[in-house]
Order: structure tokens, then sequence, then C-alpha cells
């Protein structure tokens, strides 16, 4: 990871034509080969950038930064005020948050949640693109993969996708049904999932950890 703040112009030539005046910035360039510009008012988010595969060129005051498609982002740099690079070592993956993870536990135990008859076969069951949160069997006797998340996004809808085409290859357990749970789903990704034969499951965290609603009941 490389990164230089520096007094720079910056102008991409593309599909469109961007341009960014003189200004101090942060250029961070990535071992993936990735640029971006970033200024201080934006959060994550860069001014501009190249995304991979491309290639950096640098030419005394200037960068050029080319992708396979011909696109150039250029920037000018007038001074550069600071600069350090790092390597950070490979990268161990998003882990999840200890809600996700106590809501895997709790689903595990409570597995009946999902309907009757529903038996745990595992936690975490391992497959060449990572684990799936938890492989289930229904009151038939027929596979089911589950993935949780706190939000249900459609990213976890392609997430659930991509497993269920790698456990349907493995005759032991095709066919394998898809569930997909979470505390709050998009409606997005919840017509993604319905549209693909998942079925999706709103949890009640307070509800399977026995805590009782504080609202008031008329019985």
């Amino acid at each position: 990871m490389r990164l230089v703040i520096a007094r720079c112009q910056v102008d991409y030539a593309g599909r469109l034509t961007a341009h960014l005046p003189m200004a101090t910035r942060l250029l961070l360039v990535k071992s993936d080969g990735s640029v971006s510009v970033h200024s201080d008012d934006r959060a994550y988010k860069p001014l501009n950038w190249m995304s991979p595969p491309c290639w950096l060129i640098e030419d005394g005051n200037l960068w050029i930064v080319e992708n396979k498609a011909g696109e150039k982002l250029v920037v000018t740099i007038e001074q550069i005020i600071d600069e350090i690079s790092h390597d950070l070592g490979a990268e161990p993956g998003l882990q999840k948050d200890g809600v996700e993870a106590h809501l895997q536990e709790l689903l595990a135990e409570h597995i009946t949640t999902l309907g009757d008859g529903y038996a745990l076969v595992r936690r975490e069951y391992p497959t060449a693109i990572g684990p799936v949160d938890i492989l289930a069997r229904d009151a038939e006797g027929a596979s089911v993969a589950v993935e949780i998340k706190r939000r249900g996004e459609i990213d976890g809808v392609e997430q659930l996708t991509r497993y269920l085409e790698l456990l349907n290859r493995d005759p032991l357990l095709a066919p394998v049904q898809g569930v997909f749970a979470a505390q709050q789903i998009r409606p997005q990704a919840r017509t993604l999932a319905e549209d693909r034969g998942i079925r999706c499951v709103t949890l009640d965290y307070d509800a399977l950890r026995g805590i009782e609603p504080d609202e008031f009941r008329l019985f």
C-alpha cells in the first residue's frame, strides 16, 4: 500500500472525461494495481480512480494510469508533501460481527424456527468457496442451506446462490434448498431471493434469546 499526499491536478479520459483542478489530495496506490484519488471530505469514496487491471507509469511529476480499454487517469503533481509505503500482508477476510455470530448460534439451537421437523446437520458447513452458516434438513429429510445476516442485502442472496450451486453438485446432498435468514431483509433482496426459489425468514433476535417484548399486551 502506497500513500502519497500531494498537490496535484487529475484528468480522466475514457468513456467520459473529468477534470480535478490543482489541490492537495491523497493518492492511494494498492498492490492490486488500483489507483484512487481522495479528498478530505468524501468519507471513503474517491474523487476519481482506476480499477485493476491497470498500469501506473511515473514520468517525473506525471503519473499515467491506463487500463486495458485504453482509458487513462493522468495525475500532474506539483508537490509531494508526504509519502509512505507499507506491506499490509495477506487479507484474512471479513469476519462476522457479534450479532451475526450469535444469530447463527441461536438459530442452530432453535432450528425449528425455520419450520416444524427441521434438524441441524452442522454449523459452518465447509465448501470450496467458504462455509455455509447452517446446513439443516427439513421435515422430509431434504437438505437446506441457511445464510444468516443481520441485514439482508442483495449480496447475501448472491452469496447463498453460489453456495447452493456448489452444494447441489454433491449427490449426497442434492437437491439442496436455500433459506435466507436475517433480522431485516431489504425488499430488493427478498425479490431476488424469491425469484431464485430461496425462502426468506425474518429473525427476531430477542425472541431467539428468550427475551419477552417490552410492549404491553392484552393477554
